[in-house]
């Protein structure tokens, strides 16, 4: 049976560049109706992808209760979010794999749903960090907040400052990737943020050339640096962003 993703959105300018991602990946996609149809088809097997719109209503219980999944039937979990509204660090703690940022770009759609071909037979509980000492910036209304890299990975990175900073959305962000001239550049969501000025930031969007020297970097470190893992959770004394409830 020919892998697909099951799709919860309503939107139809994201439907539209889902539907070219898909195919480009050699997958079907199924639109759902309903949270309950959604599960319905996780747990029936062949789903290589959940998507849910985080502009929907309970869009956070569907991702969570999928992420009780073990392989193989727990899928890639991809969320859509809106560019200004903030949703990225309630998405990444329901457990989902990669944000999405509307409108959506196709090469970035086509660059997280390929990882499905890589990912069929391994589990995505985390994602190894490796140790790096380079100096990064935050851009920030005020000017540029110089920052030292601690560790990083395929989807974050976390970061010490002089001064604490406070957990917000779509920041910019650059440095250079230790022993290459790469400068890894892109915007960030600062998902958690300390006293100490301790900070991890989740990549929200990378340019697809930054991307590609990122996963080659951590690809060629992996070799040297394979006991160096952390995790992006913050400490138990850390401040999280998330949204306002009503």
């Amino acid at each position: 049976m020919r892998r697909f993703a099951a799709v919860l959105c309503q939107h139809s300018p994201s439907l539209h560049t889902l539907q070219l991602a898909c195919s480009d990946v050699g997958m079907a996609q199924t639109i759902c109706q309903s949270h309950q149809e959604a599960m319905e088809l996780v747990l029936g097997g062949h789903c290589a992808a959940l998507i849910v719109d985080f502009d929907q209503p309970g869009a956070a219980e569907v991702i969570k209760t999928a992420s009780l999944l073990m392989p193989p039937l727990r899928p890639l979990l991809l969320a859509l979010s809106g560019e200004w509204l903030g949703g990225a660090g309630q998405a990444f703690r329901s457990g989902v794999s990669r944000i999405l940022y509307k409108p959506l770009q196709l090469e970035q759609v086509r660059d997280a749903l390929d990882a499905t071909r890589s990912t069929k037979k391994k589990t995505r509980q985390r994602t190894p960090r490796f140790e790096l000492r380079s100096l990064a910036y935050l851009e920030t209304e005020t000017g540029s907040v110089p920052a030292i890299g601690i560790n990083i990975s395929e989807q974050g990175m976390a970061i010490r400052t002089a001064e604490p900073i406070q957990p917000r959305p779509d920041i910019s962000f650059r440095c250079i990737l230790p022993g290459t001239r790469n400068v890894l550049h892109g915007h960030a969501d600062i998902i958690w943020a300390d006293a100490q000025g301790r900070a991890g930031i989740f990549f929200s969007r990378l340019t697809p050339s930054a991307r590609k020297h990122l996963k080659n970097w951590l690809r060629q470190n992996a070799r040297t640096n394979a006991s160096a893992a952390r995790s992006l959770l913050p400490c138990a004394d850390s401040a999280i962003f998330s949204t306002p409830r009503n």
